[in-house]
């Protein structure tokens, strides 16, 4: 598949611009911004995300998507945290599935 790789790509362009500012450019513009502005641009991506889930339109939640990992992406470069290391914690998540977890029982009665 040609988009496997995508996060990937998209991850190397958004760390080269970090390292590599270039003028007029709207991930530089995040960064310059600040842990704030990126934090609050994941927040309305998610939000964005959930009204498009709730209105039924696959194409909107979709792009809604799109612009959430993207976001999500700038704040992993903005705090170190690469790909690899969130991949490798899906890939040993993925493994544990069809286990059934034990959740917590909260007494509601205290």
């Amino acid at each position: 598949m040609a988009y496997e790789n995508a996060l990937a790509e998209l991850s190397q362009v958004i760390a080269s611009r970090k390292a590599h500012p270039e003028e007029g450019s709207y991930t530089c513009y995040l960064f310059e911004k600040g842990l704030d502005k990126i934090l609050k641009k994941c927040g309305e991506e998610n939000a964005e995300m959930i009204i498009a889930a709730k209105n039924h339109d696959p194409e909107e939640l979709a792009n809604e998507i799109c612009d959430l990992f993207y976001h999500v992406l700038v704040l992993m470069e903005q705090e170190g945290l690469p790909l690899e290391r969130v991949l490798e914690i899906l890939d040993q998540r993925s493994k544990k599935i069809g286990n059934l977890k034990q959740f917590h029982q909260v007494d509601r009665n205290t």
